[in-house]
């Protein structure tokens, strides 16, 4: 039996807005601002779904739930990781794991780590020790120094049998 495994790789920055509720990893953080986006802006979930389309050669999060759809407006960013997971079993993938980082001036992030890797492992069926989050300051430096937006990176490796 061949083993075939391969790479993806997911960016994303949502600006940040006083008012927003703040979704990241699937969770609701509180915090006196939010993500602004099309769907519930969860940064981390968009990487995520990005990389594991691009890891499968099946574009991106965009190509498959456009924010010119209006049945996506306000969507729960789950949702979708959901049919991404559906979309790569299609294609007989299964992910061996994801490695992400958020970047963020505030709030800190590292407290609500282990809820994010609950409720992600959850959506996607994996182990939570398949899914790294880490988190990162800009040193005040750029938009998200500034606390303007936040952004988010993640690598991810997925197999096919």
């Amino acid at each position: 039996m061949k083993l075939k495994i391969r790479t993806g790789f997911g960016y994303d920055v949502h600006q940040l807005q006083e008012g927003l509720d703040f979704w990241l990893g699937g969770i609701k953080i509180p915090h006196t601002h939010g993500a602004l986006g099309h769907s519930d802006a969860d940064v981390l979930v968009h990487v995520i779904c990005d990389a594991l389309l691009g890891a499968a050669n099946m574009r991106d999060i965009g190509f498959h739930f456009s924010d010119k759809d209006p049945q996506y407006k306000g969507i729960d960013s789950k949702i979708l990781l959901k049919e991404v997971i559906h979309l790569l079993a299609l294609e007989g993938y299964e992910i061996g794991n994801i490695d992400s980082t958020i970047c963020l001036q505030e709030p800190k992030v590292n407290p609500h780590i282990p809820a994010m890797k609950s409720c992600l492992a959850q959506v996607m069926g994996i182990p939570e020790q398949d899914i790294s989050i880490k988190a990162t300051t800009t040193e005040h430096l750029g938009f998200v120094g500034k606390k303007e937006g936040v952004a988010a990176f993640a690598t991810v490796l997925i197999i096919k049998q």
